[in-house]
């Protein structure tokens, strides 16, 4: 792909009375296809940065064994026929944006890469049809003109623009709207019945038949989900917002992509890759938080001792050792079996 160069270009203003989801709300009409990328830990330096992100000025998708990359109105299309041929081409996608050095937490592209797409990098073949009559691309990566970068630690926001050549910065724009004091808001309501593609019944027999084939040793664990729909009108925002509140986590995110959303609260990052590292932190058992300080020791303490939990825990750590071990030199347990507090 052709090198495109940007101007980057950044300003910091304080930010200890705003939140990111009321920042998001100000600007999500007047940026539509914005992502927001939300952090509850607020009590260090490493997790204390939450993100949005506006204006995709270059977009990477892929599903259905095709590649699509759109740039400037114009797309380019590619068929996947070969194994690791979409990670070749989404680096080249990566590596297609030169821009200035500045002083920002992070500057490139965002985006998702769902479970369904592993197909493109292993030797895997899934049978599961889509639940959905959206198309959802399985890999959808943009490079974005705005980046908010909200630093819950200093109470500061910082905004970096990436400038296209021959345009107009418009940060002070953006800098006006984020001094607005109001915002628009849109109601939310159920408008139908819960459905799924699967019946109790049907769940029963598959939890049964993936007891056989872990018992048989075929595989080591097995996770069953299903899908659930159910209609709604209105702004889908709000179930975010509930989501957030009953749910705080390390790693909460929101992403509009116009005909789809996908927003979600977990405690784990999938991998973390920084200065040369890469780490994933895995995370085996839970127990419902009381309120109560004595009461959540004391199922702590309940919860290190299970020996379902603790052979849970031995195994996800021996996998994430092997995943990094296929691409990194050394591999190191730093921490094992630590108890941790989330919402």
């Amino acid at each position: 792909m052709t090198k495109k160069h940007f101007k980057t270009i950044t300003k910091t203003i304080l930010a200890d009375t705003v939140t990111p989801v009321g920042i998001f709300l100000k600007l999500r009409d007047v940026f539509p296809f914005s992502l927001l990328l939300e952090s509850s830990d607020y009590h260090g330096t490493k997790g204390s940065f939450s993100f949005i992100c506006l204006q995709p000025l270059a977009t990477f998708s892929a599903g259905n064994d095709m590649i699509h990359i759109t740039c400037g109105g114009n797309t380019e299309q590619e068929k996947i026929t070969e194994r690791n041929q979409l990670v070749g081409r989404l680096n080249d996608f990566r590596l297609s944006f030169q821009c200035d050095p500045c002083d920002f937490p992070v500057n490139g592209i965002f985006g998702y890469i769902s479970y369904d797409a592993v197909r493109y990098f292993e030797n895997i073949e899934l049978q599961a049809k889509p639940q959905t009559d959206t198309v959802i691309p399985e890999v959808h990566y943009s490079f974005f003109r705005y980046i908010i970068a909200i630093n819950h630690f200093r109470n500061t926001l910082q905004i970096l623009e990436n400038l296209p050549e021959g345009e107009k910065s418009g940060i002070e724009d953006l800098v006006t709207l984020l001094m607005a004091r109001n915002f628009a808001t849109y109601p939310f309501r159920i408008d139908g019945k819960e459905t799924s593609s699967m019946t109790d019944e049907e769940y029963m027999q598959m939890v049964t038949k993936g007891k056989e084939h872990c018992q048989r040793g075929d595989v080591f664990q097995v996770v069953l989900s299903r899908p659930f729909q159910i209609p709604f009108k209105g702004d889908d925002f709000n179930v975010y917002r509930t989501l957030r509140s009953i749910n705080p986590s390390p790693y909460l995110f929101y992403f509009d992509y116009g005909n789809f959303r996908i927003f979600g609260s977990s405690p784990e990052a999938q991998l973390e890759i920084s200065k040369g590292k890469a780490a994933i932190h895995p995370i085996a058992g839970t127990f419902r938080r009381t309120g109560n300080d004595e009461q959540d020791r004391r199922l702590a303490e309940e919860l290190s001792k299970d020996p379902k939990e603790n052979a849970e825990h031995v195994m996800l750590v021996d996998l994430a050792r092997n995943d990094l071990s296929r691409n990194a030199t050394k591999v190191v347990v730093e921490t094992y079996k630590e108890i941790q507090y989330y919402s």
